[in-house]
Formats: C-alpha cells, sequence, structure tokens
C-alpha cells in the first residue's frame, strides 16, 4: 500500500461492440470473444456503402460495429424528435451513458452534487461532416445550430448542460489516446480540489452503420479484418465504434462515505514523444517510457510489483515493436501478464483508452485475467521472452501475493502518451441484516418501469449483491423521479426479488404486495422525503429504449419527394408542427407553443421549415406569445388573417 493520494472509480458504463452494456463486455472478454462483424455485401450497400469502393480488391467489410447506436431516447434529454435527428449519434450515446454512470455511482442524474467535473472527448463522425456540407439542413437550422449539435467540441457542453453538471467542463483531444486522457486531467482536477465527483472518458462513432475500409500495404489497418496484436500474425488494426465514462471521486472521500468502488487510480501522467520519432504518426520509445514511469512514481509504487499491462497494442509492426520495447525499459524486474482488448472489439479511437481502463476495473473486481484473442505465438521480432512480458491467451484466476496492481496504456497519434496505474479496490463493508424497506422505482414508460423491475431482481438473486438498506437508499437517492413509478417493501434479498418479478408481470406496473406510506405518496407522484442512512451501490441502471434517429451520410441520397399540393397544406403543416414537438395528439395543439416544450431552436427550425417547403412566412416572435399552437397554424396558412395591433393589445395586457 502507499500514502499517496489515489482516486477511486465509483461508476463505470459502456457500450461496445458487441455489448449493451458492461455486463455482456465482462462476458465476452472474460469468453474470450472476438466481436469484429464481418458484413455483405447487399448489408453494406443497404447502409449506404460506396458502391464503387466495395469493388475494389482491396475493401475489407469488417468493423467492431456497435449495435444500435443510432438509437436515443430524446425525451429523458428534453431533446423533441427534430433536434435528436440532427444531434450527433456521439452526443445522443454519451448522454445516455453518463446518466448510466452516474446511476451506477449512486447518484440521481439530474441531482448529481454541485461543481461535477465533466472530461470528454470524441472522435470524427460522419454524421457531422455531412451536416457541414447539408444546404437545407444548414438553412433550417443555421449554421451556429449545426454545429453545436454535431460538433465534438461540444461534448463536455451538452452534458453539463443536459444533466445540470456546474462543475469544470473539458472536451478533450489528443487522438487515440483521447479517452484515458480525459481521465488523467480528471484525476489532476479531484486531487487539487478542483471537483469532488467527476465524469471522464470518451466516445467514438465514425458511423453508425455497418462499414469496411480499404486495405493498403504497408498501412495501418488489418489485411483480414482481424487484430492480432504482438502475434506472429499481427499486420494491423481493425476499427471499431463504442462509449464508456467512468464516475471518479477522491479515494478518501469515496471510503468515508462507504461508497462502492470498482478500482482505484493509484496514479496517472501524460508525456508527448516531441521530435525523437521517425514521423508524426509514429510512437516514440523515451516518451512512452517516461509516462509509464511517471505514473508509477505519482502512485508511490514500484512497476516491477504490476502484474498486468493493458497495452495499447494496435498489432502493428512498428506500433507493438516500439510498445514492448518502452514497456520493457519501464517494468524492469516484472512478471507481468500483457493483453490488448483491441483484439476483441477493434481500436475505438477516441474510447480505446476507456475501453482498455474498464477491462481492467472489471478484472480487478472480478479477480480474473482475461486473453488477447485472435493470437496464437508472440512475434519473433518482439522477443517477449527477453521482458517482463507474457501474452496472455486463456483466462485465468488473478492471484497475487499482495495488492493487485496493473497499468493501463493508450497512445494517439502526435505523440501524446497516457499511462494509468490501478489497484483492486479495498474490501468492501457488509452491512447487518436490516428491517423491511421500500424500494422505489421509476421510469418513462411503463414498459421501461417493468424492465427496471426485472434486472434489478436478477442482480438481488446474484451471490454478494448488496445489502437492501443500501439498495433502498441507492434507489431513492440516486434515481431520477420519472412518471411511470411503483415500489416493493421486503425484509430479505429473496423476498425483494419475488415481488420485484411479480410487479414486472404486473401489465398495470403496480404490485399487489405490502403497502407502505411513502411508497403510496412515491406512486401518487409526490415528492418523497425518503430516509437516508445507508450508502451508495452498484445496482441495474436505467433501461433505455429510444427510437432510431439514423445519422447523417456522405453518400447520394434518394430524390425528395415532391412537396404537398396547396390543397394538402394544411394537413402537412399541422403534420410538421406534431412531429417536431413531439405531439401525441391532436387536442396538444390547444396548448401554447412553450408548454409543449418548444424552445428558441426549435421556433427557428419551425420558421424555416414553413418557408422553404410551403413558401410560408411567419415571424419567430409569434411563438413567443402565448397563442396556442392551432392559432398560429392558423396565422401561418392565413397571414391576411394577421391582427398587429390585437397582438400588441395582447402584449400590452400581459
Amino acid at each position: 500500500m502507499t500514502d499517496a493520494p489515489a482516486v477511486a472509480i465509483v461508476g463505470m458504463s459502456g457500450r461496445f461492440p458487441g455489448a449493451r452494456d458492461l455486463a455482456e463486455y465482462w462476458r465476452n472478454l472474460r469468453d474470450g470473444v472476438c466481436s469484429i462483424a464481418d458484413f455483405g455485401e447487399e448489408e453494406l450497400l443497404a447502409s449506404g456503402a460506396d458502391p464503387e469502393e466495395l469493388r475494389s480488391p482491396g475493401y475489407v467489410p469488417a468493423k467492431g460495429l456497435l449495435a444500435g447506436a443510432d438509437r436515443f431516447e430524446h425525451e429523458l434529454f428534453g431533446f423533441n424528435a427534430t433536434e435528436a435527428a440532427a444531434l450527433d449519434p456521439q452526443h445522443r450515446l454519451l448522454l445516455e451513458t453518463a446518466w448510466a454512470a452516474l446511476e451506477d455511482a449512486g447518484y440521481d442524474p439530474r441531482g448529481a452534487p454541485d461543481g461535477t467535473g465533466v472530461y470528454v472527448g470524441g472522435g470524427p463522425t460522419e454524421h457531422s461532416v455531412a451536416a457541414q456540407v447539408d444546404r437545407r439542413l444548414r438553412a433550417r437550422l443555421g449554421p451556429m445550430h449545426v454545429r453545436i449539435f454535431t460538433d465534438r467540441e461540444f461534448l463536455a457542453g451538452w452534458l453539463s448542460y443536459r444533466l445540470g453538471l456546474t462543475g469544470p467542463s473539458l472536451t478533450v483531444h489528443t487522438g487515440c489516446s483521447t479517452s484515458l486522457a480525459t481521465v488523467h486531467v480528471a484525476v489532476q482536477a479531484l486531487l487539487s480540489g478542483e471537483c469532488d465527483l467527476a465524469l471522464a472518458g470518451g466516445v467514438s462513432i465514425d458511423s453508425p452503420y455497418p462499414r469496411g475500409y480499404l486495405y493498403e500495404p504497408g498501412g495501418t489497418y488489418s489485411p483480414d479484418g482481424r487484430c492480432r496484436p504482438f502475434d506472429e500474425k499481427a499486420a494491423g488494426m481493425v476499427g471499431g465504434d463504442g462509449v464508456g465514462l467512468v464516475v471518479l471521486r477522491r479515494l478518501e472521500d469515496a471510503q468515508a462515505d462507504g461508497d462502492q468502488i470498482h478500482a482505484v487510480i493509484r496514479g496517472t501522467a501524460v508525456s508527448n514523444d516531441g521530435a525523437a520519432r521517425v514521423g508524426f504518426t509514429a510512437p516514440g520509445v523515451d516518451g512512452q517510457t517516461a509516462a509509464i514511469l511517471e505514473a508509477w512514481a505519482a502512485a508511490g509504487l514500484d512497476p516491477a510489483d504490476a502484474q498486468f499491462l493493458e497495452a495499447h497494442g494496435t498489432g502493428t509492426d512498428l506500433g507493438d515493436r516500439i510498445e514492448v520495447a518502452a514497456a520493457a525499459a519501464a517494468f524492469a524486474g516484472a512478471r507481468c501478464e500483457l493483453g490488448s482488448v483491441k483484439s476483441n472489439i477493434g481500436h475505438l479511437n477516441a474510447a480505446a483508452g476507456v475501453a482498455g481502463l474498464i477491462k481492467v476495473a472489471l478484472m480487478l473486481a472480478h479477480r480474473t485475467m482475461v486473453p488477447t484473442v485472435n493470437v496464437t505465438r508472440p512475434h519473433p521480432d518482439l522477443d517477449l521472452d527477453a521482458t517482463p512480458f507474457h501474452l496472455l491467451t486463456e483466462t485465468r484466476t488473478w492471484d497475487a501475493r499482495g495488492a493487485r496492481l496493473a497499468g493501463v496504456s493508450s497512445l494517439g497519434i502526435g505523440g501524446t502518451n497516457v499511462h494509468a496505474v490501478l489497484e483492486e479496490a479495498p474490501p468492501a463493508h457488509r452491512r447487518s441484516l436490516t428491517p423491511a424497506v421500500v424500494l422505489p422505482l421509476s421510469a418513462r414508460t411503463q414498459a421501461q418501469l417493468s424492465t427496471a423491475a426485472r434486472r434489478l431482481a436478477a442482480a438481488l438473486r446474484e451471490p454478494g449483491a448488496p445489502s437492501l438498506a443500501d439498495v433502498a437508499h441507492t434507489l431513492a437517492h440516486g434515481r431520477a423521479a420519472l412518471d411511470a413509478r411503483a415500489y416493493v417493501v421486503a425484509a430479505t434479498h429473496d423476498e425483494a426479488a419475488t415481488a420485484l418479478e411479480t410487479l414486472a408481470a404486473t401489465p398495470a406496473g403496480t404490485s399487489t404486495a405490502a403497502k407502505d406510506p411513502l411508497g403510496e405518496s412515491w406512486v401518487a407522484g409526490q415528492d418523497v422525503d425518503w430516509p437516508s442512512g445507508g450508502r451508495r451501490v452498484h445496482l441495474p441502471t436505467y433501461p433505455f429504449a429510444g427510437d432510431s434517429h439514423g445519422a447523417l451520410t456522405l453518400s447520394p441520397q434518394p430524390a425528395a419527394t415532391s412537396e404537398p399540393q396547396p390543397e394538402d397544406r394544411a394537413t402537412a403543416v399541422t403534420e410538421l408542427f406534431m412531429t417536431t414537438l413531439a405531439l401525441s395528439a391532436p387536442s396538444d395543439l390547444d396548448r401554447t407553443y412553450f408548454a409543449v416544450g418548444g424552445d428558441s431552436l426549435t421556433a427557428v427550425f419551425l420558421v424555416s421549415e414553413l418557408r422553404d417547403r410551403f413558401g410560408l412566412d411567419i415571424p419567430i416572435e409569434t411563438f413567443l406569445r402565448e397563442h396556442p399552437l392551432n392559432e398560429i397554424i392558423a396565422r401561418a396558412l392565413n397571414p391576411e388573417d394577421d391582427d398587429p395591433l390585437g397582438d400588441l393589445l395582447d402584449e400590452l395586457e400581459q
């Protein structure tokens, strides 16, 4: 152990190729699954791939595809359907992942502590580029709004804005090392007192659709769609999409509050190779070694005590040789297993580092080392036998005489190297038996409420499930209060799981079990002053169920359909309002614009759509007045009926 200040990972969430959540991610890692997908020609053409590129002999139809990357539960974050379609998929997924990560840490995503910091980064996307060259979209929303909705520069800003996070909010870019660099910046901010809770990580969704790539001999990409880090057949990397975030606190604060901890970050460091490399995109030995040594020095630990190194490991000839040489110099004297998650999921660009960090945190929590897949024998040029490393190719129990320690490296094009030192979490505090407690649940819809109940029941039946008192505390104080609500009362895990399973199977989403006054107030939609005294624990997070909102592409688009004829104009304009504002019934048109959730940005969009599609001009000020929507539509369709004097008198009266 060391007395150096450290940071606890108290929450995590991520979605990776083949894994909708971290439970699936762990199972895939443990079972040695390669989640890189291969695509057929029809699938690629249907998703908008370039037919000419597909015919190239060097085209490789493979990618670490993130299923459902175009889906987004926009209602939960205050976006309407039109805004959600314009919003870049990276922004959408990062918002949902931040919500889940905060919940995993035991915090209400809409009520995180004051001063919570945000440190995130993302990669370039086809959606963003397509938006910038889409003249019609730019005409509708305006260049500034298109940029705000699509540019990765605003990833941190959207999280802070939609979740009400008031601490430092930084979008970090260091190429492929981006997401581990965000963790380094967040760790430094926590240790310096700049914030007390931080979200850190990254996202990379180049396109949510099946895509391949062109292989070029001597390039960085694999000729067969598989990544084989450090293997004798290593020939390059494969791209992939994913998102991952961690929630961080100072270790002393997390322990004082009894937080459940995934792993401990003992030290981090960042360096750059400077000019000591053969080219701008090439890695350098000395810079990597320096980052590793500095991180372990910050941790107050000896690199020789490391038992596992999660390497950057792209599977390129030059990259693997330089990384092994740099790490061997830093870890001299260690007996260290070597691995890289890129063999499982591909290279996730800006999300690569956090994918490796979460992998190691899961290994520490399960005390299990997982294999690098697609490999058979180390490349002879690496001479691993003369290094501290052994390339791990099978799952094994993580035995250790002392604390379990690991390093995580992430290297960026441009020379920015990041290294983090991880240690297993300190022993968890176990609580004694408690009397019956109320377990409140909520979701946006009844179907999601049933899913949440079913997931929680399964979690409570797992060995080592947290105490019901801590479960009740986390559900009451670490979840947002949404519209669909229910609760159960239980004194044991089995009682709770059974009641939750009954609740999940009840169409109305209500339980026939024991009643409680606070629970009844909760179901009635009231604000409840729940008792406190428990601790935050890891529980299943929100069951997102968003619709597909697609993504813009650079592929040729189908010819536009003809615009509505004048006799259909009223119907088409009404449908425009219904769709844009996500209205569910015609009666919603009797409400005012702001009452249905409209804002100034959507008003700009509606004004431009009315002008461009229907030739109708309506002042944007019309939306700002307290007129019902059906009156606004009537004024748009019949501008000669406007009454400027009446409007002025209305404004003066208000």
